[in-house]
């Protein structure tokens, strides 16, 4: 059966329902594209709850929507199991061609926008700590400069949340500090970046030290899950050391909340250059070379390999590259 979609007066989408049981069991009936978008919520949260959270809609809503989608397409689509849902065969079938669909459709309505006024509408960008609080500001900025139909919501998580997200079909793309296997994700080198050993002079009033006996100075670490803390635990691996010979003193959720922590005396770390060097230059801090240990790394930009970046993601994309060159 084809899928007609159908723009109303009132601006409302819908399109003729499509079944995934046998043709004589098909339904006629039409079916609203929220439905879509709320089945989709709740199969990626696998719970009524934390969708009604994630889209601002009661729970009676929720469930109102996908018992008439249900309805609609004639099959059930989640067991109720108490307070539990498990989707059927059918919803797992039905997701990965119900998110190509809505991102078909959201990518109609980029590419008409774009054609009539230029790039416009809204990007959701996740980022790791460095890139999200000091590059993408600014990177923004100069973007909405030059398109100001634009709106951003840029989401700051650690690298291995952002990718995750991006593998969950939560956001389209994210900028990230480490590389995670996988063969569906495509990763597209931005700039390079050094991990740097700061400090306070009363902490460590030296130039250079050895990975040896920075083992046993007070070590404040970022949270598992951080790039910055795998690109660094990498580099130790390398020279045969765990972080486990560490003294850790405290691990911390934020690059901010490290640099205060080192500032305080709490105790010394390796952070993005990038992070540090206005502390650098101001004298709060120093840099204490590590002997033998170089920690050059990148930032990437990540995306899914089978999804299609709508025109306004594909424009800042190019000027994020160009920004940053």
């Amino acid at each position: 059966m084809p899928i007609i979609i159908d723009f109303p007066y009132n601006g409302a989408l819908h399109l003729t329902a499509f079944s995934l049981l046998p043709a004589n069991q098909k339904s006629e009936k039409i079916m609203d594209i929220h439905h879509l978008k709320i089945f989709a919520s709740v199969y990626k949260n696998k719970s009524f709850t934390r969708a009604s959270e994630e889209l601002h809609i009661s729970q009676p809503t929720i469930s109102e929507h996908i018992k008439n989608l249900e309805s609609s397409l004639n099959c059930r689509l989640f067991d109720r199991m108490g307070r539990s849902i498990m989707p059927t065969v059918v919803a797992d079938v039905l997701y990965p061609k119900a998110l190509q669909f809505l991102d078909d459709l959201e990518q109609i309505q980029d590419e008409i926008s774009a054609a009539g006024t230029g790039i416009k509408g809204k990007l959701i960008i996740g980022a790791s700590t460095i890139p999200g609080a000091y590059i993408l500001p600014r990177v923004a900025s100069s973007f909405k400069k030059q398109y100001p139909d634009i709106a951003f919501e840029i989401i700051i998580e650690d690298s291995a949340k952002v990718t995750a997200m991006v593998q969950q079909h939560e956001i389209l793309c994210g900028i990230v500090g480490a590389r995670l296997t996988s063969d569906k994700l495509i990763y597209a080198p931005l700039l390079e970046d050094e991990l740097v050993l700061v400090s306070t002079k009363k902490i460590m009033n030296q130039k250079t030290i050895t990975l040896q006996k920075l083992a046993s100075i007070p070590f404040l670490q970022r949270e598992k899950g951080s790039g910055t803390r795998q690109t660094f635990e990498n580099f130790l691996e390398r020279n045969n050391i765990t972080s486990t010979v560490f003294n850790i003193v405290a691990t911390l959720g934020s690059t901010s909340s490290v640099k205060q922590a080192v500032k305080a005396g709490l105790g010394v770390s390796v952070l993005s250059r990038i992070a540090v060097q206005e502390e650098l230059d101001s004298g709060l801090l120093q840099e204490i070379k590590v002997k033998n240990l170089k920690m050059k790394r990148k930032f990437y930009l990540v995306r899914q390999k089978k999804r299609t970046l709508p025109p306004q993601y594909l424009a800042f994309s190019k000027h994020l590259k160009k920004a940053i060159a």
